[in-house]
């Protein structure tokens, strides 16, 4: 396992991150039904990615039923008593109870998510806090202070932001300065070979601004997982079977090609497809750790292979080619006479 800095702090995480969206069972209300890990399951996965170097998870309340990942992740700290061993990363954002106080991030709502989320977790500090969407209705400034108050009681040790647009973290960051609080340290954001939206204006200012980027859906929902081809059915017992919506929205030449790819730079570098993508992340700017979200043991270990894995500079530069995608103005027309966005 490498580690890296995690953003704009001095903490040292592992460059992949134990995503926790599949921890615990959850009933038929709940999308993840069906495929998600019961929790003896992710309690051993949670152990071998401890045992393998991996000292980061990241959860949110909104995974699962009524908190269902952080109660499993609390359990498992109460089990192993390790929770010093772990850099552990929550969101809130999202409904967790009906009416107009139950979602959003209002500085009410994000300190009662807060405390309900370290009663989950069964831990007196959570160690990097996350807004898990950027809140329209609900001023930055109210943000920033409500998560500064946060850091000041000593209930979160950082923060970072999620599925925010890059206007509103460049206002986040101005509005941060300005009233010396600590500011977003990450992003946490979708970022793969088949979505690369972040680089036309995300990743240039987080290169300036020192924001660590942790990327979500790696795989794109398992498109660059090996398992899929054009044409074909999606194999039993996969998310592709129970969600095929999302298979019909990846049905592109360009997602096809990327895959077919990712499979040629397999065999040259003798990995599997899921490791090559994972791999390219890593290769990338301002990435700190890439979320790896699994379902069983044997896809972790797999997973945990790309975190030392070195792709050649010709075996990136087929896989930039094949990902590349339409900037669009002003991009570029100012790459057409710089070379360069």
């Amino acid at each position: 396992m490498q580690y890296r800095t995690m953003g704009r702090t001095g903490v040292q995480v592992s460059n992949l991150c134990l995503g926790a969206m599949t921890f615990g069972q959850p009933d038929e209300n709940s999308f993840m039904h069906g495929v998600a890990a019961d929790e003896d399951t992710s309690f051993a996965m949670m152990d071998q990615a401890l045992d393998a170097g991996i000292n980061f998870i990241d959860t949110a309340d909104v995974y699962g039923n009524d908190g269902l990942s952080e109660r499993v992740i609390g359990r498992w700290f109460a089990a192993r008593d390790n929770r010093r061993e772990v850099v552990l990363a929550t969101k809130c954002r999202f409904r967790m109870f009906p009416g107009k106080l139950g979602s959003g991030s209002s500085r009410r709502r994000i300190v009662e998510a807060c405390e309900a989320s370290l009663k989950r977790l069964g831990t007196d500090h959570i160690d990097l806090y996350q807004i898990h969407m950027q809140d329209i209705a609900t001023p930055e400034e109210e943000v920033q202070r409500a998560l500064d108050d946060l850091v000041s009681a000593g209930k979160i040790l950082y923060y970072g932001c999620s599925n925010y647009a890059a206007y509103r973290m460049v206002q986040s960051d101005w509005i941060a300065d300005r009233r010396g609080y600590a500011g977003f340290a990450t992003l946490q954001a979708q970022y793969s070979l088949a979505e690369r939206s972040l680089e036309r204006e995300h990743v240039p200012y987080m290169q300036q601004s020192g924001i660590g980027l942790l990327p979500w859906s790696p795989l794109a929902g398992g498109l660059l997982s090996g398992k899929y081809r054009k044409g074909e059915t999606a194999p039993a017992g996969s998310r592709m079977e129970k969600w095929q919506s999302r298979m019909e929205r990846f049905d592109s030449p360009r997602n096809w090609r990327i895959v077919d790819a990712i499979r040629e730079a397999a065999k040259a570098v003798d990995a599997t497809p899921p490791q090559v993508a994972l791999a390219w992340l890593l290769h990338k700017p301002v990435v700190t750790s890439v979320i790896i979200g699994v379902r069983t043991p044997a896809q972790l270990e797999d997973n945990l292979k790309a975190a030392a894995l070195e792709l050649p500079d010709d075996v990136m530069a087929q896989l930039d080619e094949a990902s590349a995608f339409p900037v669009g103005y002003p991009y570029d027309f100012i790459q057409g006479v710089d070379g360069r966005w």
